[in-house]
């Protein structure tokens, strides 16, 4: 059996990065693909948005943290995960989420450059050579690091806040 997801798409907020008890990384993105397609009776091409919470851990984590803000264009492989949990007024609630296994960094270089530090004077635009083929950075789990823990139940006062 098979369960892969592929998306490309863009980070709608800045990522959400906590280190749990273990001290293993997690980060949260929520990532937003747009299919366009052309309606042929009113003659005109209609997006739709899809938005998607992505969860990568240790490794890609720190990739995130560092690279990943609102905007940035990433590619993401991963697994569909859903979670089941019981609301506050006792219904069952459900969420499905991607646990990713690779992402790629993809758009222009300066795109995603490591967070600066306010001493740090940003770089001007015009310094960096145009560049017309998209830049891309890949960053896969290894293989030698520990598999990932089993996913924390969410609380039931907060269900979509998963170890954030």
């Amino acid at each position: 059996m098979i369960n892969k997801v592929i998306l490309v798409g863009n980070v709608g907020i800045d990522p959400e990065v906590r280190t749990i008890e273990s001290g293993a990384k997690v980060a949260r993105v929520r990532l937003a693909t747009t299919e366009r397609l052309f309606d042929r009776q009113a003659n005109e091409t209609k997006e739709h948005t899809e938005w998607h919470t992505v969860t990568l851990w240790r490794g890609l984590a720190d990739v995130v943290d560092r690279y990943v803000r609102k905007g940035s264009q990433i590619y993401i492989e991963g697994r569909l995960r859903t979670r089941e949990w019981t609301d506050k007024d006792g219904n069952k609630r459900y969420t499905t989420e991607i646990l990713a296994d690779d992402m790629k960094l993809l758009g222009r270089r300066g795109d995603n450059a490591p967070q600066q530090s306010d001493a740090a004077p940003a770089p001007s635009p015009y310094q960096q050579p145009y560049q017309q083929q998209p830049y891309q950075q890949s960053y896969q789990q290894s293989a030698a690091q520990p598999q990932r823990p089993a996913p924390v139940a969410a609380p039931a006062d907060d269900p979509d806040d998963l170890p954030f």
